[in-house]
């Protein structure tokens, strides 16, 4: 599994962003994948995770509503989409994978993409 992050960058309060995650190995689509974020001074916390087939989505409680996980397994690509960006959202978002399922990705992830910048202007 190798993640690369896209799809950040600079957008004013009210818009909205929606990031990829490409994976360029060949066990893509038996991974449950997520998102996280973390924003300066503060820990990494967890967004969202979808199961292998995009069956089930499962996202913290203070992200439900304006966050939307999504995967495309044709593409090897895993997205989130974004909306009403506040000026709090402003982080560096990762993906991320575990074979297992979306709560052991939750806790624990086999694996990280390198992050993409989210910054939100007020």
């Amino acid at each position: 599994v190798q993640l690369q992050a896209s799809g950040g960058g600079w957008v004013q309060a009210g818009g909205s962003l929606r990031l990829a995650c490409e994976d360029s190995g060949r066990t893509f689509s038996s991974y449950a994948l997520g998102w996280f974020r973390q924003a300066p001074g503060k820990e990494r916390e967890f967004i969202a995770a979808i199961t292998w087939n995009g069956a089930i989505t499962y996202y913290a409680d203070s992200m439900k509503g304006r966050f939307a996980i999504s995967r495309d397994n044709a593409k090897n690509t895993v997205y989130l989409q974004v909306n009403s960006l506040k000026a709090e959202d402003t982080a560096v978002y990762y993906c991320a994978a575990h074979p297992l399922s979306t709560r052991a990705l939750r806790d624990k992830p086999d694996y990280w993409g390198q992050g993409t910048q989210v910054t939100v202007s007020s």
